[in-house]
Protein backbone atom coordinates (compact mmCIF):
# COMPACT_ATOMS: atom_id res chain seq x y z
CA UNK A 1 0.00 0.00 0.00
CA UNK A 2 2.80 2.30 0.30
CA UNK A 3 3.41 2.79 -3.31
CA UNK A 4 0.00 3.70 -3.82
CA UNK A 5 0.57 7.20 -1.85
CA UNK A 6 1.46 10.21 -3.25
CA UNK A 7 4.98 11.91 -2.74
CA UNK A 8 3.36 14.06 0.20
CA UNK A 9 1.96 11.55 1.80
CA UNK A 10 5.43 8.82 1.56
CA UNK A 11 7.34 12.50 3.01
CA UNK A 12 4.84 12.59 6.04
CA UNK A 13 5.22 9.02 6.58
CA UNK A 14 9.16 9.15 6.35
CA UNK A 15 9.14 11.86 8.67
CA UNK A 16 6.98 9.98 11.27
CA UNK A 17 9.70 7.13 11.05
CA UNK A 18 12.51 9.42 11.74
CA UNK A 19 11.04 10.94 14.33
CA UNK A 20 10.44 7.67 15.83
CA UNK A 21 13.98 6.43 15.47
CA UNK A 22 15.08 9.89 17.36
CA UNK A 23 12.77 9.27 19.93
CA UNK A 24 13.84 5.71 20.84
CA UNK A 25 17.56 6.90 20.90
CA UNK A 26 16.54 10.11 22.88
CA UNK A 27 15.35 7.61 25.36
CA UNK A 28 18.20 5.32 24.95
CA UNK A 29 20.87 8.44 25.80
CA UNK A 30 18.30 9.51 28.57
CA UNK A 31 18.66 6.07 30.20
CA UNK A 32 22.72 5.94 29.79
CA UNK A 33 23.29 8.90 30.49
CA UNK A 34 21.67 9.74 34.10
CA UNK A 35 23.55 12.02 36.85
CA UNK A 36 26.98 9.86 37.84
CA UNK A 37 27.04 11.48 41.32
CA UNK A 38 23.29 10.86 42.45
CA UNK A 39 23.12 7.56 40.64
CA UNK A 40 26.05 5.96 41.81
CA UNK A 41 25.18 6.88 45.55
CA UNK A 42 21.79 5.73 45.58
CA UNK A 43 23.07 2.55 44.33
CA UNK A 44 25.23 1.94 46.65
CA UNK A 45 22.81 2.81 49.40
CA UNK A 46 20.25 0.61 47.67
CA UNK A 47 22.50 -2.43 47.31
CA UNK A 48 23.19 -2.43 50.83
CA UNK A 49 19.95 -1.44 51.67
CA UNK A 50 18.02 -3.83 50.55
CA UNK A 51 19.62 -7.01 51.87
CA UNK A 52 19.28 -5.10 55.15
CA UNK A 53 16.01 -4.96 55.00
CA UNK A 54 15.49 -8.78 53.57
CA UNK A 55 17.43 -9.58 56.98
CA UNK A 56 15.13 -7.72 59.21
CA UNK A 57 12.24 -9.09 58.01
CA UNK A 58 13.67 -12.68 57.84
CA UNK A 59 13.93 -11.78 61.40
CA UNK A 60 10.55 -10.83 62.65
CA UNK A 61 9.13 -13.34 60.58
CA UNK A 62 11.00 -15.71 62.60
CA UNK A 63 10.06 -14.13 65.40
CA UNK A 64 6.51 -14.68 65.31
CA UNK A 65 6.84 -18.40 64.33
CA UNK A 66 9.14 -19.53 67.66
CA UNK A 67 6.78 -17.89 69.78
CA UNK A 68 4.01 -16.18 68.09
CA UNK A 69 5.52 -12.99 69.78
CA UNK A 70 4.96 -13.75 73.34
CA UNK A 71 8.67 -12.54 74.22
CA UNK A 72 10.39 -9.70 73.20
CA UNK A 73 8.77 -7.15 70.47
CA UNK A 74 9.07 -6.49 66.99
CA UNK A 75 11.84 -3.72 67.43
CA UNK A 76 14.25 -6.67 68.88
CA UNK A 77 13.40 -8.77 66.16
CA UNK A 78 14.52 -5.63 63.62
CA UNK A 79 17.66 -5.29 65.98
CA UNK A 80 18.79 -8.92 65.65
CA UNK A 81 18.01 -8.63 61.80
CA UNK A 82 20.07 -6.28 61.72
CA UNK A 83 22.42 -7.46 63.68
CA UNK A 84 23.04 -10.72 61.30
CA UNK A 85 23.42 -8.09 58.47
CA UNK A 86 26.35 -6.54 60.62
CA UNK A 87 27.69 -9.97 61.25
CA UNK A 88 27.93 -10.72 57.41
CA UNK A 89 29.88 -8.19 57.37
CA UNK A 90 32.57 -8.47 59.59
CA UNK A 91 31.01 -7.17 62.56
CA UNK A 92 31.49 -8.91 66.32
CA UNK A 93 28.35 -9.23 68.14
CA UNK A 94 28.24 -10.12 71.71
CA UNK A 95 25.52 -12.92 72.69
CA UNK A 96 25.16 -12.90 76.20
CA UNK A 97 28.15 -11.67 76.60
CA UNK A 98 29.78 -13.96 74.17
CA UNK A 99 31.87 -12.22 71.52
CA UNK A 100 30.76 -13.89 67.84
CA UNK A 101 33.33 -13.36 65.04
CA UNK A 102 32.81 -16.01 62.75
CA UNK A 103 30.93 -14.63 59.23
CA UNK A 104 28.55 -16.53 57.72
CA UNK A 105 29.47 -16.19 54.39
CA UNK A 106 26.46 -17.42 52.68
CA UNK A 107 24.68 -13.96 53.95
CA UNK A 108 27.66 -12.42 52.66
CA UNK A 109 27.17 -14.39 49.36
CA UNK A 110 23.61 -13.20 49.50
CA UNK A 111 25.00 -9.74 49.78
CA UNK A 112 27.91 -9.42 46.92
CA UNK A 113 25.40 -10.57 44.79
CA UNK A 114 22.39 -7.94 45.18
CA UNK A 115 25.52 -5.50 45.09
CA UNK A 116 26.91 -7.23 41.88
CA UNK A 117 22.76 -6.56 40.13
CA UNK A 118 22.18 -2.89 41.17
CA UNK A 119 25.96 -2.20 40.29
CA UNK A 120 25.57 -3.60 37.11
CA UNK A 121 22.34 -1.80 36.61
CA UNK A 122 24.18 1.33 37.90
CA UNK A 123 26.97 0.96 35.37
CA UNK A 124 24.55 0.64 32.36
CA UNK A 125 22.61 3.85 33.47
CA UNK A 126 26.08 5.94 33.72
CA UNK A 127 27.45 4.24 30.20
CA UNK A 128 27.01 7.20 28.36
CA UNK A 129 29.63 9.59 30.31
CA UNK A 130 32.68 10.18 29.47
CA UNK A 131 34.72 9.45 26.25
CA UNK A 132 33.64 7.28 23.99
CA UNK A 133 35.52 3.24 22.41
CA UNK A 134 37.19 5.02 19.64
CA UNK A 135 38.85 8.15 22.09
CA UNK A 136 39.40 5.69 25.16
CA UNK A 137 41.53 3.46 22.60
CA UNK A 138 43.62 6.51 21.42
CA UNK A 139 44.86 7.07 25.10
CA UNK A 140 41.94 9.36 26.48
CA UNK A 141 41.34 8.82 30.38
CA UNK A 142 38.09 7.62 31.49
CA UNK A 143 37.44 8.52 35.18
CA UNK A 144 33.64 7.48 34.89
CA UNK A 145 34.15 3.77 36.42
CA UNK A 146 36.39 4.90 38.84
CA UNK A 147 34.15 8.23 40.56
CA UNK A 148 31.30 5.76 40.44
CA UNK A 149 32.40 3.13 42.08
CA UNK A 150 33.90 5.48 45.01
CA UNK A 151 30.75 6.51 45.17
CA UNK A 152 28.86 3.26 45.34
CA UNK A 153 31.34 2.23 47.69
CA UNK A 154 30.64 5.04 50.01
CA UNK A 155 26.47 5.14 49.69
CA UNK A 156 26.89 1.18 50.87
CA UNK A 157 29.50 2.35 53.87
CA UNK A 158 27.14 5.27 55.04
CA UNK A 159 24.30 2.56 55.17
CA UNK A 160 26.79 0.59 57.08
CA UNK A 161 27.41 3.02 59.98
CA UNK A 162 23.90 3.84 60.04
CA UNK A 163 22.94 0.07 60.47
CA UNK A 164 25.48 0.01 63.08
CA UNK A 165 24.13 3.10 65.09
CA UNK A 166 20.88 2.12 65.19
CA UNK A 167 21.23 -1.69 66.51
CA UNK A 168 24.02 -0.68 68.60
CA UNK A 169 22.96 -1.58 71.98
CA UNK A 170 25.35 -2.08 75.19
CA UNK A 171 24.78 -6.01 75.07
CA UNK A 172 25.52 -6.57 71.79
CA UNK A 173 28.00 -3.75 70.71
CA UNK A 174 28.59 -4.25 67.13
CA UNK A 175 31.85 -3.05 66.08
CA UNK A 176 31.77 -0.48 63.09
CA UNK A 177 35.41 -0.90 61.58
CA UNK A 178 35.04 -4.14 59.82
CA UNK A 179 31.90 -2.96 58.58
CA UNK A 180 33.12 0.28 57.59
CA UNK A 181 35.93 -1.97 55.84
CA UNK A 182 33.60 -4.78 54.39
CA UNK A 183 31.52 -2.68 52.90
CA UNK A 184 34.47 -0.80 50.87
CA UNK A 185 35.43 -4.02 49.57
CA UNK A 186 31.92 -5.66 49.07
CA UNK A 187 30.93 -1.89 47.07
CA UNK A 188 34.15 -1.04 45.44
CA UNK A 189 35.27 -4.32 44.37
CA UNK A 190 31.94 -6.56 43.61
CA UNK A 191 30.39 -3.01 42.87
CA UNK A 192 32.73 -1.78 40.80
CA UNK A 193 33.64 -4.89 38.66
CA UNK A 194 29.83 -4.71 38.32
CA UNK A 195 29.86 -0.75 37.17
CA UNK A 196 32.66 -1.32 34.67
CA UNK A 197 31.10 -4.50 33.23
CA UNK A 198 27.46 -2.84 33.34
CA UNK A 199 28.99 0.28 31.64
CA UNK A 200 30.63 -1.76 28.69
CA UNK A 201 34.05 -0.37 30.20
CA UNK A 202 35.39 -3.91 30.87
CA UNK A 203 35.36 -5.46 27.45
CA UNK A 204 37.14 -2.21 26.43
CA UNK A 205 40.10 -2.67 29.10
CA UNK A 206 40.30 -6.58 29.23
CA UNK A 207 41.39 -7.20 25.57
CA UNK A 208 44.54 -5.35 26.96
CA UNK A 209 45.54 -7.10 29.57
CA UNK A 210 48.68 -9.78 28.44
CA UNK A 211 47.09 -13.49 26.76
CA UNK A 212 49.31 -15.24 29.50
CA UNK A 213 47.73 -13.25 32.67
CA UNK A 214 43.85 -14.28 31.29
CA UNK A 215 44.65 -17.88 30.56
CA UNK A 216 46.23 -17.91 34.18
CA UNK A 217 43.17 -16.39 35.76
CA UNK A 218 41.40 -18.51 33.80
CA UNK A 219 42.76 -21.50 34.81
CA UNK A 220 42.78 -20.50 38.54
CA UNK A 221 38.66 -19.46 38.59
CA UNK A 222 38.22 -23.07 36.86
CA UNK A 223 40.00 -25.08 39.39
CA UNK A 224 38.48 -23.08 42.33
CA UNK A 225 35.27 -23.58 40.69
CA UNK A 226 35.42 -26.92 40.42
CA UNK A 227 37.22 -27.36 43.39
CA UNK A 228 34.20 -26.03 45.69
CA UNK A 229 31.79 -28.16 43.80
CA UNK A 230 33.34 -31.23 44.97
CA UNK A 231 33.96 -29.71 48.24
CA UNK A 232 30.23 -29.32 48.13
CA UNK A 233 29.21 -32.96 47.11
CA UNK A 234 31.77 -34.50 49.63
CA UNK A 235 29.97 -32.94 52.25
CA UNK A 236 26.39 -33.50 51.34
CA UNK A 237 27.78 -37.49 51.13
CA UNK A 238 29.26 -37.33 54.48
CA UNK A 239 25.86 -35.88 55.67
CA UNK A 240 23.30 -38.13 54.18
CA UNK A 241 25.52 -41.03 55.50
CA UNK A 242 24.51 -39.79 58.53
CA UNK A 243 21.80 -38.05 58.54
CA UNK A 244 19.91 -40.22 61.03
CA UNK A 245 22.05 -38.26 63.40
CA UNK A 246 20.75 -34.98 62.21
CA UNK A 247 17.37 -36.26 62.38
CA UNK A 248 18.02 -37.11 66.13
CA UNK A 249 19.73 -33.88 66.95
CA UNK A 250 16.27 -32.34 65.86
CA UNK A 251 14.35 -34.66 67.61
CA UNK A 252 15.94 -34.03 70.88
CA UNK A 253 15.98 -30.18 70.43
CA UNK A 254 12.02 -30.99 69.93
CA UNK A 255 11.85 -27.90 67.19
CA UNK A 256 8.77 -26.74 65.67
CA UNK A 257 7.96 -26.01 62.36
CA UNK A 258 8.72 -22.38 62.74
CA UNK A 259 12.31 -23.56 64.41
CA UNK A 260 13.16 -26.06 61.57
CA UNK A 261 12.62 -23.52 58.97
CA UNK A 262 15.10 -20.62 61.01
CA UNK A 263 17.60 -23.93 61.76
CA UNK A 264 17.33 -24.45 57.54
CA UNK A 265 18.02 -20.53 57.11
CA UNK A 266 20.99 -20.57 59.52
CA UNK A 267 22.28 -23.64 58.05
CA UNK A 268 22.03 -21.87 54.21
CA UNK A 269 23.82 -19.25 55.80
CA UNK A 270 27.12 -20.83 57.08
CA UNK A 271 26.80 -23.37 53.91
CA UNK A 272 29.60 -22.03 52.35
CA UNK A 273 31.51 -21.98 55.46
CA UNK A 274 30.79 -25.79 56.08
CA UNK A 275 32.04 -25.95 52.49
CA UNK A 276 35.58 -24.25 52.89
CA UNK A 277 35.75 -26.67 55.55
CA UNK A 278 35.73 -30.01 53.71
CA UNK A 279 38.01 -28.68 51.59
CA UNK A 280 40.77 -28.72 54.09
CA UNK A 281 39.67 -32.11 54.55
CA UNK A 282 40.18 -32.88 51.39
CA UNK A 283 43.28 -30.87 51.22
CA UNK A 284 44.79 -33.05 54.09
CA UNK A 285 45.24 -29.90 56.98
CA UNK A 286 41.95 -30.28 58.35
CA UNK A 287 39.94 -28.21 60.78
CA UNK A 288 39.05 -28.43 64.68
CA UNK A 289 35.69 -27.66 65.69
CA UNK A 290 37.12 -26.85 69.26
CA UNK A 291 39.71 -26.30 71.74
CA UNK A 292 41.88 -29.51 71.73
CA UNK A 293 40.05 -31.05 68.75
CA UNK A 294 40.90 -31.75 65.10
CA UNK A 295 39.25 -33.91 62.07
CA UNK A 296 41.93 -34.40 59.59
CA UNK A 297 42.18 -37.42 57.19
CA UNK A 298 44.70 -39.12 59.30
CA UNK A 299 42.51 -38.81 62.66
CA UNK A 300 39.57 -37.33 64.33
CA UNK A 301 39.85 -35.96 67.86
CA UNK A 302 36.23 -34.48 69.25
CA UNK A 303 34.49 -33.08 72.24
CA UNK A 304 31.41 -31.91 73.10
CA UNK A 305 29.58 -30.19 70.38
CA UNK A 306 26.93 -27.63 70.07
CA UNK A 307 23.63 -29.63 68.70
CA UNK A 308 23.60 -28.45 65.27
CA UNK A 309 22.45 -30.94 62.68
CA UNK A 310 25.03 -29.99 60.11
CA UNK A 311 27.46 -31.27 62.58
CA UNK A 312 26.67 -34.98 62.08
CA UNK A 313 28.54 -34.19 58.56
CA UNK A 314 31.86 -34.90 60.66
CA UNK A 315 33.93 -38.13 60.09
CA UNK A 316 33.68 -40.43 63.57
CA UNK A 317 36.03 -39.85 66.32
CA UNK A 318 39.42 -41.82 65.63
CA UNK A 319 41.89 -43.28 63.42
CA UNK A 320 40.74 -42.88 59.93
CA UNK A 321 40.51 -45.63 57.29
CA UNK A 322 43.42 -45.67 55.09
CA UNK A 323 41.84 -44.85 51.78
CA UNK A 324 40.94 -41.16 53.44
CA UNK A 325 44.57 -40.54 52.79
CA UNK A 326 44.27 -40.46 49.01
CA UNK A 327 41.84 -38.05 49.05
CA UNK A 328 44.79 -35.84 49.05
CA UNK A 329 45.13 -36.76 45.69
CA UNK A 330 42.03 -35.21 44.51
CA UNK A 331 43.46 -31.68 44.25
CA UNK A 332 46.28 -32.76 42.37
CA UNK A 333 44.51 -34.75 39.37
CA UNK A 334 41.52 -31.80 39.51
CA UNK A 335 44.34 -29.34 38.93
CA UNK A 336 45.68 -31.17 36.07
CA UNK A 337 42.49 -31.73 34.47
CA UNK A 338 41.92 -28.08 34.26
CA UNK A 339 45.04 -27.33 33.21
CA UNK A 340 45.14 -29.94 30.45
CA UNK A 341 41.35 -28.51 28.99
CA UNK A 342 43.11 -25.13 28.94
CA UNK A 343 45.80 -25.92 27.58
CA UNK A 344 43.91 -28.49 24.92
CA UNK A 345 41.78 -25.23 24.03
CA UNK A 346 44.29 -22.35 23.61
CA UNK A 347 47.07 -24.64 22.75
CA UNK A 348 50.24 -22.90 23.33
CA UNK A 349 53.23 -25.10 21.85
CA UNK A 350 56.22 -23.89 24.18
CA UNK A 351 57.08 -25.77 27.25
CA UNK A 352 58.18 -22.96 29.25
CA UNK A 353 54.44 -21.10 28.66
CA UNK A 354 52.51 -24.68 29.11
CA UNK A 355 54.25 -24.97 31.82
CA UNK A 356 53.98 -21.46 33.28
CA UNK A 357 50.60 -20.81 33.01
CA UNK A 358 49.38 -24.16 34.66
CA UNK A 359 51.97 -23.30 37.34
CA UNK A 360 50.72 -20.09 37.62
CA UNK A 361 47.26 -20.66 37.65
CA UNK A 362 47.41 -23.71 39.98
CA UNK A 363 49.85 -21.07 42.20
CA UNK A 364 46.92 -18.61 42.38
CA UNK A 365 44.15 -20.77 42.70
CA UNK A 366 45.71 -21.92 46.14
CA UNK A 367 46.72 -18.48 46.93
CA UNK A 368 42.50 -17.59 46.33
CA UNK A 369 41.65 -20.54 48.46
CA UNK A 370 43.53 -19.78 51.62
CA UNK A 371 42.22 -16.30 51.45
CA UNK A 372 38.64 -17.12 51.12
CA UNK A 373 39.35 -19.94 54.22
CA UNK A 374 40.48 -17.61 56.62
CA UNK A 375 37.20 -15.88 56.68
CA UNK A 376 35.80 -19.77 57.20
CA UNK A 377 35.98 -19.77 60.99
CA UNK A 378 35.90 -17.93 64.20
CA UNK A 379 34.38 -17.75 67.79
CA UNK A 380 31.00 -19.25 67.99
CA UNK A 381 30.43 -19.77 71.15
CA UNK A 382 31.89 -19.79 74.64
CA UNK A 383 34.82 -21.94 75.96
CA UNK A 384 36.02 -24.52 73.50
CA UNK A 385 34.19 -22.76 70.72
CA UNK A 386 35.95 -20.08 70.39
CA UNK A 387 38.61 -21.39 68.32
CA UNK A 388 36.86 -23.34 65.40
CA UNK A 389 38.37 -23.23 61.71
CA UNK A 390 40.35 -24.99 59.46
CA UNK A 391 44.18 -24.18 59.90
CA UNK A 392 44.84 -21.74 56.92
CA UNK A 393 48.69 -21.70 57.00
CA UNK A 394 48.85 -25.64 56.02
CA UNK A 395 45.74 -24.59 53.82
CA UNK A 396 47.69 -22.14 51.86
CA UNK A 397 50.89 -24.52 51.75
CA UNK A 398 48.90 -27.66 49.94
CA UNK A 399 46.51 -26.05 47.75
CA UNK A 400 50.14 -24.20 46.38
CA UNK A 401 51.45 -27.42 46.07
CA UNK A 402 49.01 -29.37 45.09
CA UNK A 403 47.27 -27.13 42.42
CA UNK A 404 50.34 -26.29 41.35
CA UNK A 405 52.16 -29.70 40.66
CA UNK A 406 48.50 -30.33 39.17
CA UNK A 407 49.06 -27.42 36.93
CA UNK A 408 52.16 -28.56 35.79
CA UNK A 409 51.65 -31.49 34.84
CA UNK A 410 48.13 -31.48 33.63
CA UNK A 411 49.38 -28.93 31.34
CA UNK A 412 52.75 -29.99 29.92
CA UNK A 413 50.85 -33.75 29.24
CA UNK A 414 48.79 -32.23 26.91
CA UNK A 415 51.69 -29.75 25.27
CA UNK A 416 53.79 -33.31 24.90
CA UNK A 417 50.64 -34.66 22.58
CA UNK A 418 49.72 -31.66 20.84
CA UNK A 419 53.37 -31.32 19.58
CA UNK A 420 54.62 -35.05 19.41
CA UNK A 421 51.27 -37.33 20.43
CA UNK A 422 50.25 -37.48 16.81
CA UNK A 423 53.59 -38.16 15.59
CA UNK A 424 54.51 -40.72 18.32
CA UNK A 425 51.54 -42.60 17.57
CA UNK A 426 51.74 -42.86 14.23
CA UNK A 427 55.52 -44.35 14.23
CA UNK A 428 53.64 -46.82 16.44
CA UNK A 429 51.30 -47.73 14.21
CA UNK A 430 53.51 -47.68 11.05
CA UNK A 431 55.99 -50.24 13.39
CA UNK A 432 53.69 -52.20 14.17
CA UNK A 433 52.29 -52.63 10.76
CA UNK A 434 55.66 -53.57 9.28
CA UNK A 435 56.11 -56.11 11.79
CA UNK A 436 52.31 -57.66 10.43
CA UNK A 437 53.45 -60.83 7.62
CA UNK A 438 52.76 -59.83 4.19
CA UNK A 439 50.84 -62.02 2.18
Amino acid sequence: MTSLQDPPLRRTAGRAKGTARSDAELRHELATSRPLVPAATLGGAIAAGGPLLVCMALAVVGWFLTDAGADGSPSGALRVGAHGWLVAHGSTVAVEGIRITAIPLGLTLACAWATWRVGHRVGESISGHGPDADRISDGARDWTVPLASALFAVGYAVVGVIACAVAATPASSPAPAPVVLWSLLIGGGVGGAAIAFGSGRAAIWLPVVPPAVRDAALVARRILGLWFAISLVALAVAFVLDFSTAANVVSQLHADAGAVTLMLLITLGVLPNAVLFSSSYLLGPGFTVGTGTTVSTSVVVLGPLPMFPLLAALPDQGVQPWWTEWLMVTPVLLAAYVAGRVQRDRPVLGWDQAALRGCAGGILAGVGLAALTVLAGGAVGPGRMAHVGPYTFEVLLHAITSFGIGGVVGALLVCWWQRDGDGWVRTRLSAVRDRLPRR
